[in-house]
């Protein structure tokens, strides 16, 4: 399997038990999708084109992620007091609640893996993922 596909497995099992604890202790049941939003909601709340260029996709599906987040409560849209004609996307109390939880949930789960794998697996592979690796670079085509 390439190293891309196993870091895509390894983020699967981490946001398939985050989802599942957050649904276990009654909180709203999120998709991988919405799931991604939160990393990346700022404090003071977040653009929505701030966030669509965070997680990469279009504003359009930025605003369809946080549409959904609104309608399960975890989210709302208030106006951003540096620009009126703006909106910021902020946690409510519901999605406030979820932050130590999932905190804890992700700390549980690196002592998981570390019984599994073992503690100097998980702190190699910690060490790698922190290492600086620059901007995507561009692939060629393969000579044929």
């Amino acid at each position: 399997m390439n190293l891309a596909r196993l870091l895509l497995e390894g983020f699967r099992w981490f946001d398939d038990a985050l989802r599942s604890r957050l649904a276990d202790q009654g909180l709203a049941e999120l998709t991988t999708a919405e799931s991604m939003v939160f990393p990346y909601l700022d404090p003071g709340g977040t653009r929505p084109a701030d966030l669509a260029r965070r997680l990469g996709i279009t504003r359009q599906s930025a605003q369809t992620l946080v549409r959904g987040l609104e309608r399960k409560g975890l989210v709302e849209l208030s106006d951003d007091p540096d620009d009126g004609r703006a909106k910021r996307i902020r946690l409510t109390a519901s999605g406030r609640r979820s932050v130590p939880l999932a905190l804890e949930t992700f700390a549980q789960l690196e002592r998981e893996l570390s019984r599994r794998i073992g503690t100097k697996n998980v702190a190699q592979l910690r060490n790698a993922l922190e290492a600086e690796w620059g901007d995507s670079p561009a692939v060629q085509q393969p000579d044929n």
